[in-house]
Order: structure tokens, then sequence, then C-alpha cells
């Protein structure tokens, strides 16, 4: 299934995408897309009920705005540097274990909303990223295999950075991976029965029309399985949690000088294959 939420920010409704294309209104069915649905065996069943009975009402998706695939998350976990050429562009060594650091969930914002350049920003840059979404609580999971059985399913995320404050301003990540707008997640939340493969997915992101990202998720240096099994010995991941996991090779920060940061002004478009297509214009904060 591709499940999404659409409407206005803060007042979305869920919605189910059909094989046909056909926008399909699930709000008589379920109240919302979030952890507790995801964690309902019973709730999902009903959905792919309806949907296989063609009882859904259509929505009319001319000026409807898509909002982020899951409602109320409780947090988002992202993976740094989990592509061998991304790691190689950027001039450092191949992580040994994976590098784990937090966005705050309020960053997340609907697929083709706009992105903020923060105030005094001279270097906000671009990650195209396989988003993955907890559908049952992973807690010291065992192995990478038994992990899978953790994910409700698959989205796009933009993972937006501003590298000065990233990198240039002391402490940690934090500064440069929390402003305002900085993940766009979805269109959809795609389940994991359209997704045989979650490591043979492309990956591709163009400003202004230019292609700069072409990856793979088979370049992955911790597949998806192994980046559950491997958070969950740290932190409980919960139904509707997000994982970010990480992009493959360029990005402006490994890109020659001058580097081509992002401006008001510009368009970023970018897609996973089979999980839909985000397009964001960006303003300045």
């Amino acid at each position: 299934m591709k499940l999404l939420r659409v409407g206005t920010a803060g007042a979305e409704r869920p919605a189910l995408l059909d094989r046909d294309g056909v926008l399909r209104d699930l709000s008589a069915i379920v109240p919302d897309i979030d952890g507790a649905l995801l964690s309902d065996a019973s709730a999902l069943d009903r959905i792919r009920a309806a949907a296989g009975a063609g009882v859904l009402p259509a929505l009319d998706p001319a000026g409807l705005r898509i909002g982020p695939p899951v409602a109320r998350i409780g947090k988002v976990v992202c993976i740094g540097l989990n592509y061998h050429d991304h790691a190689a562009e950027t001039g450092q060594a191949t992580p040994a274990e994976p590098v784990v650091f937090l966005k705050a969930a309020d960053t997340v914002v609907g697929p083709d909303d706009t992105v903020l350049v923060p105030r005094g920003s001279r270097k906000t840059d671009w990650e195209v990223e396989l988003a993955v979404v907890i559908g049952r609580t992973a807690r010291y999971v065992e192995s990478a295999e038994a992990a899978l059985g953790h994910v409700a399913g698959y989205a796009v995320a933009h993972d937006v950075s501003e590298r000065e404050f990233q990198i240039e301003r002391g402490g940690t990540w934090d500064k440069g991976k929390n402003c305002e707008t900085f993940n766009p997640l979805g269109p959809w939340l795609v389940t994991p029965d359209e997704v045989p493969d979650p490591q043979a997915l492309g990956l591709r992101l163009w400003v202004n029309g230019e292609l700069k990202q072409d990856g793979s998720t088979a370049d992955q240096i911790f597949p998806v399985g192994e980046v559950v099994r491997y958070v969950s010995r740290f932190m409980t991941l919960y139904p509707g949690d997000v994982i970010n996991t990480g992009t493959p090779a360029g990005v402006a920060m490994g890109q020659p000088e001058p580097k081509p940061y992002l401006r008001a002004g510009d368009v970023v478009e970018l897609e996973v294959e089979g999980l839909g297509r985000q397009r964001q214009q960006l303003k300045d904060a």
C-alpha cells in the first residue's frame, strides 16, 4: 500500500494511493496514519480490504497539499556517512559502526513544502535519503533479518543540512541538522510488500534541474536491517519513529570550490525508486 496524508498543515486527513494512481480517502476507516495505526495489524487489514473492495471514496488531488505521511512522529534517527561513495567524497574513513544522530520531529514537513534557508546560512546542503518507518517496537533486536520485521514501510526523506552550523561551529552536528523545515518526508509511506529489497533502490536529486545525486541503496555501508538492529541496541524504537538511512555521493559539500550550496529561489527535486518524488522551493527564513 501507499499511504499518505493530505490537507493543510496540522489538519491532514489519511489517504491511500491505489494501484491505478487514484487518491482515496481513508478518514471514514482510520483517524490518521501514525504509530498507533502502523502497529495495529487489524486496522491495516481493514484498509487493505476496503481498498480491494473498491469502496473508498476518491479525492480530487488538484490543489491538495500532501503532508508528511506519518503523524505524531516520536523521533527521527539519522545515520551519517552510510554510503561508501559519500564517505569517499567527503574525505572521511568508512565508519566501523553506524554514525547516529537525531533530528527533532518538528523538522518534518511535507514533501513539497517550502524549505527555509536559515538566517546567516552560507552552506545549506541537500541529501536525498531512504527513510524507514517503524511499525513494531524495536528493543535489543537480535539480528538484521529480524529487524526488518519491525519496519512498517519506507519513504523519501530530504535530510537538509547546514554544513557551517554542523561542522564549524563546535559541539555536535545538531545545530546544522535541526533548523525548521529541514526534513521533508513523503509523499507516501510504502509498505514493505511493495519494497521487496530495500537494498536495490535508486536515489536521485536535482537542483534547478541539474542532476546532483544518482546513487543506490546497494552502496550502503550498513544495510537497512542492520541499521534498525544497531539503533535498537542504544534506544528503543517505537511505532511511528523514522530512521533516515544516509545519503549517496553528490552533496554540495563534496564538490569543488566554489561549492554550490543552496540559496533562496533554488528548486530541489528528489526521488527514491518506487517511493515517489519531492519538490521544494527554498526561501529565506
